[in-house]
């Protein structure tokens, strides 16, 4: 059994990347002051449940959480995607999801690919990977 990482490690291991993109998504609005677009705020709408949820599963060892827990991520990866793909791609005006704040807008772009839905994504694929790996260990 040495060497093999526990259910309840890579439960605490999503948690932490909830954790940290939530963190993240407040510092950006709520302390340099970047009004999130709606697109944004739907990447929100399916983080910011996972930071409680994993929190406590990861607590209580809980690995039943998984199969709650992967919807939420696989809808917010899914808008991340679709965020991406708006900054990204060439389009006419914003799309349907985009309201008053322009999801054109990039308002955090590091080392010229490393926007915010980007880091949502990353986020979005690694608590996907340690859920998969917290139900493969608790087998």
């Amino acid at each position: 059994m040495r060497g093999r990482t526990s259910s309840a490690s890579w439960l605490f291991y999503a948690w932490a990347a909830a954790v940290v993109a939530t963190a993240g998504s407040l510092y950006l609005s709520e302390y340099l002051h970047f009004v999130p677009c709606s697109l944004c705020w739907y990447q929100r709408i399916f983080m910011y449940p996972l930071t409680i949820l994993l929190g406590i599963a990861s607590w209580r060892g809980q690995k039943q959480i998984v199969p709650y827990a992967l919807p939420l991520v696989a809808i917010g990866a899914g808008f991340s995607v679709y965020h991406i793909a708006v900054q990204e791609l060439p389009h006419g005006p914003d799309g349907p999801f985009c309201g008053p704040v322009s999801c054109m807008n990039d308002v955090l772009n590091a080392f010229g690919f490393l926007t915010v839905p980007m880091l949502a994504l990353t986020a979005f694929a690694m608590i996907f990977a340690c859920l998969l790996l917290a139900r493969r260990a608790a087998n």
